[in-house]
């Protein structure tokens, strides 16, 4: 029995939840709306949880918290509506709401029983005492059974699963499965003979026994369990107890509070007490709940292991739906994207045609080579060179076709082709004379580029090559070089017609002293032909003059005639004696000394012996002459060879005469430039080409102003 005062404050509760669904505009905004599974009737359940709502709003006065009870029918469509903003049902209902409207569990209820806190339970099954044919779960077929509700986790579904493993379905193999809405209605039909067996949560029977509603002697417990430290009758698994939960709309800053509230309330607070429990525990794993409904297929696991056509027409028909639609956007897009690839196709056809017009029109010819070495496209240029056809090469080894012998006959190894070396190490090259050859067995000199070709990933795929025939390249620089030999023979007559009274004076002195010795010998035997001691004396003198002649009219001759194309390994300083012979008339007429400076021994260099003779001596005489100006001052002419790093012969011609003008230093070497009144302006340019020929550089010292110094290099053991 409750008191006056109790009854009025739950009639009070009762008002405010009607008023809630009669004028709802009239609530405050900051109420809370708490929906409690309402298995034991309305009053009941505002009785017992209407206190944990003014605990709540005492914890957090910010907030009234009102308790609204839900039958089994009313949860789902309460939570689906937002009509409440936390949830108190049983572990059944909670799993399908946390799946269907994503419901969230911040704490766990601690059941009371003679003051000891429980947070599991389970379901028990019973019949009375005296059906003596019922022992066992297997015993249940044909009999009548009562449950408190089909979702009612404790009062069916922990019964159903047991029932289930031991091959029993409810549904058929019972006589008849009745629900009693009620725990203490259900107790009671089976007390009563109403129906043969019945299934509530534990503790119902011991509370209804300690209530003096029943006697616990007068049930039997089919498929009885035993747990250490849980002291009720069981027939099930264990599972844990009923979540305190939020819905998704409810703000988590408020259901945080509401699980510090819960979690901080005392055991034997007046609000548990009311409820009969004994508080409140972090959230449970709920997972054994999934498992029971995974066992059993039921909400939200109806459809596991099985669906048939209508089910899955019927259960994702918005999915279809959607699959439908978002098919005909692929359709649609698919017609577009053809229609692009068809647009796409003839841009495609367009740039291979303008490729290929452009390839054609370059005067080079341009092949691809991929990573075999087959060709892979040949411009029109490349048939008119080589006269093959574009598809007597495409798709066939290139190299085999154009590159496979040297200009010798000899066999060019594939190995050493630099068009697979390009893509093999992929670095780009280009070879300034080879042979390719024709169709017709002939070959021709090229000149070529090799480049590695890549695709979009960067990834090297082949080559191109891109060639040109030089054949009249080849020709004109051969014509040319023919031009500047003849050039130079006439520098070298020129030169020495120039030099022809020096030489002739230089002649003369031996011939005539030839002459004079010729005769006194004569006259010397005419006087007495025994004076043989001085015959043989003035003889010795005769042959050292001729062959000072000799000397000079061979030098004159090799100067003077067509040199050999041919190079030859000469010392330099040979080359400067062999000049020295030549200038001596020009030295002597000018008053000239000449300075040697040779180091010895040098090494040998690879060049045209004539032509290096002809740059020192046109050194020199430029030098002579430029010293025939001074006056009262020495004149001084130095010649020197050095061996310098690198593999280096450097020579020099030095004078102290007046130096070169500052206006010809930039344009010297340039033909027909020169500081004489009567020059031509050849000599330098003509010596400026040949020691670039050599491999040189022929230059002119700008810091020597003492005169005019002119020197060159010529590599050691390279070929001119």
């Amino acid at each position: 029995m409750v008191n006056s005062g109790e009854s009025l404050r739950w009639w009070g509760v009762a008002g405010l939840l009607l008023l809630q669904f009669l004028f709802p505009s009239l609530l405050y905004a900051d109420m809370v709306r708490i929906g409690v599974l309402s298995h034991r009737g309305d009053q009941a359940t505002l009785r017992n949880w209407g206190p944990t709502a003014e605990y709540l709003h005492s914890s957090i006065p910010a907030h009234d918290f009102i308790i609204r009870p839900l039958k089994f029918d009313d949860v789902n469509p309460a939570v689906s509506a937002g009509e409440v903003d936390f949830v108190l049902v049983n572990p059944g209902i909670y799993v399908n709401l946390e799946v269907k409207y994503r419901v969230s569990r911040i704490a766990t209820l601690y059941n009371r029983r003679n003051d000891v806190p429980y947070k599991i339970f389970g379901g028990v099954i019973f019949t009375r005492q005296d059906h003596a044919e019922i022992n066992t779960l297997a015993d249940l077929r044909g009999h009548t059974m009562m449950a408190v509700y089909d979702t009612s986790l404790g009062g069916f579904q922990m019964a159903m699963r047991e029932m289930v493993d031991q091959g029993i379905d409810p549904y058929t193999d019972l006589k008849a499965l009745r629900w009693g809405g009620i725990h203490d209605h259900v107790v009671m039909a089976v007390l009563n003979g109403e129906v043969d067996v019945g299934t509530v949560r534990t503790d119902i029977l011991e509370r209804m026994a300690s209530a003096g509603t029943i006697e616990l002697k007068d049930f039997r417990i089919i498929n009885p369990q035993q747990v250490e430290e849980f002291p009720f009758a069981l027939s099930t698994r264990l599972y844990p107890e009923w979540p305190f939960s939020k819905v998704a709309h409810t703000a988590d800053t408020l259901a945080q509070q509401v699980a510090v509230a819960l979690l901080n309330m005392p055991h034997d607070h007046h609000a548990a007490l009311a409820g009969k429990y004994a508080g409140w525990t972090i959230p449970l794993d709920y997972q054994p709940v999934h498992d029971l409904f995974m066992t059993l297929k039921l909400p939200p696991y109806q459809y596991l292991g099985k669906i048939t056509l209508v089910d899955a027409i019927s259960r994702y028909r918005y999915w279809l739906l959607g699959g439908l639609l978002m098919l005909l956007f692929m359709v649609v897009m698919t017609l577009k994207v053809m229609r692009l690839n068809q647009e796409l196709k003839k841009a495609k056809d367009r740039l291979e045609l303008q490729h290929e017009l452009i390839l054609d029109s370059v005067a080079d010819g341009i092949y691809g080579v991929d990573m075999n070495g087959r060709s892979t496209f040949f411009n029109k240029a490349a048939e008119r060179i080589t006269g093959w056809e574009a598809e007597d090469v495409i798709g066939h080894n290139q190299h085999e076709i154009l590159h496979h012998s040297h200009e010798d006959g000899s066999p060019h190894r594939a190995v050493d082709c630099p068009v697979y070396q390009t893509f093999r190490d992929d670095q780009p090259r280009y070879i300034s004379d080879d042979v390719f050859w024709r169709k017709d067995s002939t070959s021709f000199p090229v000149e070529y580029s090799s480049t590695p070709i890549k695709d979009e990933g960067g990834k090297t795929i082949g080559s191109v090559v891109v060639f040109r025939d030089i054949t009249m390249r080849k020709r004109a620089e051969e014509e040319a070089r023919q031009h500047q030999l003849e050039l130079a023979r006439a520098g070298r007559l020129s030169t020495l017609g120039e030099m022809a009274s020096g030489i002739a004076h230089e002649l003369n002195q031996p011939l005539t002293a030839i002459s004079t010795n010729a005769q006194a010998s004569m006259r010397i035997l005419e006087s007495d032909p025994s004076n043989t001691t001085v015959c043989v004396d003035v003889m010795e003198r005769i042959a050292a003059q001729a062959d000072r002649a000799g000397e000079i009219i061979r030098q004159l001759r090799r100067f003077v005639r067509k040199e050999p194309l041919e190079s030859s390994l000469v010392d330099v300083n040979v080359l400067v004696n062999a000049v020295a012979v030549l200038i001596r008339p020009d030295i002597t007429r000018a008053d000239v000394r000449l300075i040697l400076d040779m180091e010895q021994p040098l090494p040998t260099v690879l060049v045209q012996p004539i032509q290096i003779e002809q740059v020192i001596l046109n050194l020199a005489r430029n030098a002579i002459e430029a010293l025939s100006e001074l006056d009262d001052q020495e004149r001084v002419l130095h010649i020197g060879t050095r061996q310098q790093p690198g593999g280096i012969i450097h020579l020099w011609v030095r004078d102290n005469g007046p130096g070169i003008k500052p206006e010809l230093e930039t344009t010297l070497f340039d033909p027909f430039v020169t500081g004489k009144s009567d020059g031509m302006g050849l000599g330098l340019s003509i010596s400026y080409g040949i020691i670039e020929a050599h491999g040189g550089k022929l230059s002119i010292n700008p810091d020597y102003r003492d005169g005019a110094e002119f020197s060159f290099n010529l590599p050691i053991g390279e070929v001119a």
